[in-house]
């Protein structure tokens, strides 16, 4: 059993930088403090001294083997000391209570509240404070403070949150870079608002595990006239053909992110695209013609102010009149209706095959009948949907022998 000596340190009074009187637990087992610990402590009350015992006792104390008396009187001593004058002993105390879940929240406060050499380690890495104390932090503090939050292993949506709103680029680099962060499609659209031309915040965005569609779609939009103004100043291409490349990465990217997306994140990603005036009635084109029917449907219905079960049923008619009905209440080129007819005619007669790649091989076998019908159907293709189809086409794995 451990013997407790109580050494009293009242005769220190004269010793400002000790602070007010206290009570020091003293465990008298190996690699505890020991008397000469105390002695050290009394004689020479040196801030190295002071910073070498507050480090020996958080030791301890994080260790988790002092009885609730002794931790109570450790609890006391750990208020005294965050208020000593010495950082390197508040910083003793940072550091090796960082990861303790024994630690007083008043204590763990007044340290994630003290200079940016107390308070980081405590900021990053203590689940004793809550998420109304990060928050007030972050949104009172200065940036390595934030930025240390941000680096914590799980960061909540609401500090997250915080951060975005608070944070200046640095912050929502590290915030965004941690796949440890929740951070809600609300406080992601902030991000792009505020930073998507960065190309800092776009690599850490784009590699997130899991990125909401609208979000994709708007940083990809971003990347894509951040991209026409790079090949036009570097490397002297002709404006059009800047135009028609940066048309292909943008509509072929959001084709991409909606055939592998859910009901629910179509419509969304169709209603982003309708308020930023980018549902152009060449990616309806291409949606439907690479087989992408959801999106497809979900444009018309938008565009024509119908509800999408209504959409499917007029899209689907197996006669002409209602494709024509919606394709033109939505206000569609006139031009575009055959091509239109043709990929859905040649969607209802193909199959998936089930095999590696099906979905492509799918793709590619409406491009194909669609592209060769449609001199003999009358449809005028704009010259850069013809390319892109036959680009797209060029792209995809051919059926299996």
């Amino acid at each position: 059993m451990s013997k407790v000596k109580i050494v009293s340190f009242r005769q220190a009074r004269s010793r400002p930088k000790l602070g007010p009187p206290c009570w020091l637990v003293i465990l008298m087992t190996e690699n505890k403090l020991s008397e000469m610990d105390v002695k050290r402590l009394l004689d020479n009350p040196s801030g190295v001294a002071r910073a070498n015992t507050a480090a020996k006792l958080a030791q301890q104390f994080g260790r988790g083997d002092f009885t609730p008396a002794q931790r109570q009187m450790a609890e006391q001593i750990f208020r005294i000391m965050v208020r000593d004058a010495e950082v390197r002993v508040r910083q003793a105390l940072s550091v090796h209570l960082k990861e303790s879940g024994l630690v007083p929240r008043d204590v763990a406060n007044s340290l994630a509240r003290d200079v940016e050499d107390v308070a980081l380690p405590i900021l990053q890495f203590s689940d004793v404070l809550t998420n109304e104390d990060l928050i007030e932090i972050v949104r009172g503090q200065g940036v390595e403070k934030q930025k240390a939050v941000a680096r914590r292993a799980h960061v909540d949506s609401d500090v997250a949150a915080a951060l975005v709103d608070e944070g200046n680029e640095d912050v929502v680099v590290t915030l965004v870079t941690n796949q440890g962060a929740d951070i809600s499609e609300l406080s992601l659209q902030k991000v792009v608002d505020r930073f998507g031309d960065s190309e800092a915040i776009q690599g850490p965005l784009v590699h997130r595990a899991k990125l909401p569609i609208t979000v994709a779609e708007r940083l990809v939009a971003t990347v894509s006239e951040r991209l026409r103004d790079h090949l036009l100043t570097h490397h002297e291409l002709p404006p059009a053909v800047a135009a028609d490349l940066v048309m292909q990465t943008r509509e072929r990217a959001t084709i991409t992110l909606s055939s592998q997306s859910t009901e629910d994140e179509v419509q969304m990603l169709v209603a982003q695209l309708i308020s930023n005036n980018r549902l152009t009635p060449s990616i309806i084109l291409r949606a439907v013609c690479m087989g992408d029917m959801k999106f497809f449907e979900y444009s018309l219905a938008e565009l024509a102010g119908v509800p999408v079960v209504n959409a499917r049923i007029l899209i689907h008619d197996s006669g002409d009149l209602g494709l024509r009905g919606i394709y033109t209440k939505a206000m569609l080129p006139l031009e575009y209706y055959p091509a239109a007819r043709a990929a859905i005619d040649v969607a209802h007669e193909t199959q998936y095959d089930g095999e590696a790649n099906d979905r492509e091989r799918y793709s590619r076998r409406i491009i194909e009948l669609v592209l060769t019908q449609y001199g003999e159907l009358g449809i005028q293709f704009e010259k850069d949907d013809l390319d892109y189809l036959f680009l797209k086409m060029s792209q995809l794995p051919g059926d299996r022998l």
